[in-house]
Order: structure tokens, then sequence, then C-alpha cells
């Protein structure tokens, strides 16, 4: 995933900060009738906020003319201004609190609800995407990504809606009132505008960096945790901790030039903003000498350049955390955007159990578009029957499987189960219909019980029991101080290897498919439990079709028939006896491994 993040970024920095943004906003989704309620309390507090300075300078200008009548003015003439003038004051605090408080839980429950979507979209992507994308970067991309849209979302409607309108459509009408005064905001406005729009060009690169260094800061921790055995074991430690400080450092020195550019553009918006002040309070006491603005007029634009000011330094803070956010949304967007590449057809249909008559004609599939996994490869299965896959590593068995429950789908070729091509059943219906037992076991950190019931998560305790039995892993969940609600640590850590593999088989029990894959299962278990687990297992898999990958050719003496593998083809198939006899590939493997021994 990181090469791909890495070539769409330079192909096109990705997205505009527009359209990122708008991306973000979209994510409101069914809530979006809220959303535009927040907006327009938002456009309705930059009108507030806007007719304060208004209704002051009107006040001032009224106790200007009474004083100009050597009088003093009356509450009579001063009530109306300064009832408005407070009612706008109480509007604004009263409906801040509500677009706050609003705001807040809109953000927080988006939030959580795009992490699931994304969570959900990844689980479904295929094999060859998550072969390549290492699990500490996808998590902390669906981390940062929702945190990023949290702080957006609330943000924009907190303060960033009111301050793009105050400078979009409220800043524009003061030319109205006085288009001398308001053209120095306007100027203001502009050369704020400039100064962003060089900023964000100068930094957007190198903010891509910042991000790289951070996404390899996770996945060197992650990997690091992840095999924390290794590390003590090896005394690597420190060489460890001394390559997560390089990073660091790396990561420090590519953060420093964007943290200093955005420190200028604050600083400008800063020295930008008290240049504007003066310049309207000069040029309004010309004017006021001129006769062309009245002491309220002065007064109303000092207002709105003090708020204008605070609007610009939101408005320096919003594009600063958008140029922090935007290459994590945009590796958030681009995981998203991508599709599974197995996906159910149009037409797909769900045919309940199988019966498992299972049959390869002519597939053929590659990794890499190079060397062929398998090429041409055709067998037939009976239902009921148990096939053995033999062969070296890398002759194609393991490739074999997973096209078969459709982790990846073949580029030539059909296979069928029941004389239906597999990719004409659904895919959920499909692997409903096959267990599989990996090599590694791939325990969940959660109890035993749990781990178990991700077979089968409506099975009874009798089933639960039995599964266990036939997996002869009653007595090391009997020994467990909690029983099957003992919880397994990070990847079944706490629990041997023969026992991680008998809880695996367990699992594939409790599911009771009609067509069982055996990825060397017994390949962790000592000889005596294998034998008792294959006595179990013979009996477990009794009437369903069977697939066993094995190197260890004892335990599989007893297979209906035997693939031999090779190049990604069949190039021997028969019993156990008539492949030892034919003095082919299966028997020079059978005299290596165990025959020249006996």
């Amino acid at each position: 995933m990181a090469k791909v993040l890495q070539l769409l970024r330079m192909k096109d920095f990705q997205m505009s900060f527009m359209r990122l943004y708008g991306r973000v906003l979209a994510q409101i989704g069914e809530q979006w009738r809220l959303a535009v309620v927040l907006a327009l309390a938002n456009v309705a507090l930059a009108i507030a906020q806007f007719a304060e300075p208004v209704l002051f300078g009107r006040i001032i200008d009224q106790l200007a003319l009474a004083q100009a009548a050597a009088r003093l003015p009356t509450f009579a003439e001063l009530r109306p201004l300064a009832g408005a003038w407070v009612g706008f004051a109480i509007f604004t605090i009263v409906a801040g609190v509500l677009v706050a408080l609003y705001a807040d839980r809109l953000s927080h429950q988006r939030r959580l609800i795009v992490m699931s979507r994304f969570f959900d979209h990844v689980l479904s992507l295929p094999m060859a995407f998550h072969a390549t994308t290492h699990s500490g970067r996808l998590l902390k991309v669906m981390l940062e990504g929702a945190d990023g849209m949290f702080n957006l979302w609330l943000s924009f409607f907190r303060q960033n809606c009111a301050s793009l309108t105050a400078m979009v459509v409220l800043l524009p009408m003061t030319m109205f009132l006085n288009w001398r005064l308001g053209g120095v905001l306007l100027l203001l406005v502009i050369l704020f505008g400039i100064l962003t729009g060089y900023v964000v060009r100068r930094t957007e690169a190198l903010q891509l960096r910042v991000q790289h260094y951070h996404s390899e800061l996770a996945e060197h921790a992650s990997d690091a945790l992840g095999n924390i055995a290794v590390i003590q074991s090896f005394t690597r430690t420190g060489a460890e901790a001394r390559a997560l400080r390089f990073i660091s450092r790396d990561l420090l020195e590519a953060q420093m030039p964007v943290l200093s550019w955005w420190a200028m553009a604050s600083v400008a918006t800063r020295a930008a903003s008290t240049l504007s002040m003066l310049a309207i309070f000069a040029l309004g006491v010309w004017l006021h000498i001129r006769g062309q603005a009245s002491i309220g007029a002065i007064v109303t634009f000092m207002n709105f350049a003090g708020l204008l000011i605070g609007r610009l330094e939101q408005v320096v803070g919003f594009f600063n955390v958008l140029m922090a956010q935007a290459p994590k949304l945009r590796d958030f967007f681009t995981a998203l955007d991508t599709e599974p590449a197995i996906v159910d057809r149009p037409d797909s249909i769900n045919p309940g159990r199988l019966v498992g008559a299972v049959k390869f004609s002519r597939v053929g599939f590659t990794y890499d578009k190079r060397r062929s996994a398998v090429h041409e490869l055709s067998f037939e299965v009976q239902p009921g029957q148990t096939i053995a896959l033999v062969g070296a590593t890398g002759s194609g068995k393991s490739t074999a499987m997973n096209l078969l429950y459709r982790a990846f789908d073949p580029e030539t070729g059909t296979i069928s189960i029941d004389g239906r091509d597999i990719r004409d059943i659904k895919l959920a219906s499909l692997r409903a219909n096959i267990g599989v037992v990996f090599q590694e076991p791939m325990l969940f950190a959660r109890s035993l019980e749990e781990n178990l019931r991700i077979g089968k998560p409506n099975a009874s305790v009798a089933e639960l029991t039995l599964a266990l039995e036939r997996a002869q892993a009653s007595e090391f969940v009997g020994r467990q101080a909690d029983g099957l609600a003992t919880q397994v640590s990070e990847r079944g850590r706490s629990l041997s290897g023969g026992e991680r593999q008998r809880l695996a088989i367990a699992r594939a029990l409790l599911k009771d498919p009609p067509i069982m894959i055996f990825d060397e299962a017994t390949s962790a278990l000592d000889a005596h439990t294998e034998q008792q687990l294959q006595l179990a297992l013979d009996a477990a898999t009794a009437g369903r079709t069977t697939f066993v990958i094995a190197h260890r050719l004892a335990t599989i003496r007893n297979a209906d028939r035997i693939l031999v593998f090779d190049a990604g083809q069949v190039v021997e198939s028969g019993s156990f006896d008539e492949l030892v006899a034919m003095d082919g590939v299966f028997a020079r493997l059978a005299r290596a491994q165990f025959m020249t021994t006996a």
C-alpha cells in the first residue's frame, strides 16, 4: 500500500484542498440535515457579529450628534439601537453554545461511523491488498484519517463556516457602509489570500514527506512490538530503539520547515492585521476631517478590523490543520477508494449447503504477472473424498486452495463446485461451505470461547465440547483456570504452538462445512498428539470433501488420492502406494523424508 500511495502522490498530489475538504464534509452522510442546520446557524452568527459593530457605531454617532447640538442624548433615542445591540449579543452567546454542543455531537458520531465503515471496507479487500499493506500502517491510516475528519468537522461547524461567511459574503457589504474604509479590509483579505496560497504551495510537498516518516514510524514500532520475542532473544532492544530514534530525528527535520513556514504566515497575518487597523484609524480620521466619515463609522470599521483579524487567524489555523491532515486524509480516501477485486457477480446465487464435488479446469494464476503460480491446473474431486496435495515449497499447492475459497480469482480457466462456477456463487455462501485450517493458527486476543465461536457464533455448549474433543483440545482447555472464558493473548502467544493449532482445528470443525482445507494443520503438533488428532480428523472429516496440504507424508497415507504438484501443475496422481510404485517425484520425496530412516 505504501508504494501505491507514493505513486499516487507523485502523479497528482492527490486531491486539491477544496476537493479534499469537500470529501470530508460529504462524509457527514445521512446526518446532512443537522449539518445544514449548523451551517445556517453559523451564517446567522456571522450576520449577528457583523451587526454588532454597525449598531455600536450608530450609537456613537447618536451620542456625537447630541454633543454637537450641545444637549444630552435621550434614552428614547438610544433604546432601539441599544436594544438591538443587546439582542444580537444575546443571540450570539446562545447560538454559539448550541452550535458548539451539536457540532461536538455530530463530529464524535461521524468519527466513529466513518472509522467503522473504513474497517468494514478494508476487511473486504482481497488478500493481495493485505499482502502488500503493513497492518500497522493500515491501522494508523484508519485512526489518523478518522481523527483528522473529526477535527475538520468540529472546526468547520464551530468557526470556519462563520469565518468564510464573514469574509466571502459580509465583508464586501462593508463597501456599502463606506467604500474607502471597506477597501482597506478587502485589501487585507486579498493580501492574506496571496500569502496563504504561497505558503500552501511551499509546504504541500514538505508535509507529504512528514507523513511518510509518520507512517514509517508506525510501521517500525508495530513490527518491533509484534516480534518482541525475537528482539529480546537476539538482544536487539537497543538497536530497535536507536532505529526508532533515527526515524524520529528524520521526522523532526522534515517537520521543522513546515512549522517555520506556518509560523511566518501567522506572524505576517498578525502584522498585516495590525497595520490594517492603523490604516483604518488614520484613513478614518482623515475622512472625518473631510466630512466623509463619521466617528461612528470609524468605530464600526475598527471593530470590523478586530473581528476580521480573529476570522483571519481562524482561517490561518484552518489551513494549517488542513495542511497537516491532508496527507492522512488522502491515505484514508485512497484506501477507501480501493475496490475489492473479489466481488459477487450480479447474478450470483446462494445455493445453500453444497455437496462438495470440486473441479479445476485448466486454471491459471500469477501473483506478479510474470511467473505462473499455477498453470493449466486440472483435477476433479468427488464428494467425500480426502485429497492430499504435496510438493516442494512454491509448487502451487496453497495457491490452488486459495483459489478454491476465492482469496484470489483465476486469470484463466474455471473452478466449479457441484457443477457450478464458484464465481456464480455468492462469496459469503461459498466461504460458509468451506472450512480452512491455516498453517499459522491466527488466533484473536479474545477468550477461547470467542475464538471458537468465529466458526459458528450460535453454537451450543454441546457443539463446542464436541469440536474440542474431535480436535484433541478438551484436555488443555480443561487445564485453564477459567476454562473457555480464558483470555488468549495477542496472536495466541499465551498458548503453545500445538494448543493454538488444535484450537484452530476445533474452530473449523465447529463450522461444520461440506468442504475442509487443512494447510499443514498438524505441523505444530508432537508425534503423539498428531497420531491422536489424525484418528479424530478421520472421523470428523468423514462425508466431507477434504483437502490436506502436507509436507509430512506419513500423515497422508490414508488419503483417497494424492496430487503431486510441481511448477504449478499436477504431475502425479494416485494413492500413496501407487505413487511409491511409480518411482517418480513422490517416491523421491518419500524416500528423502522417512523411508531411508525407517
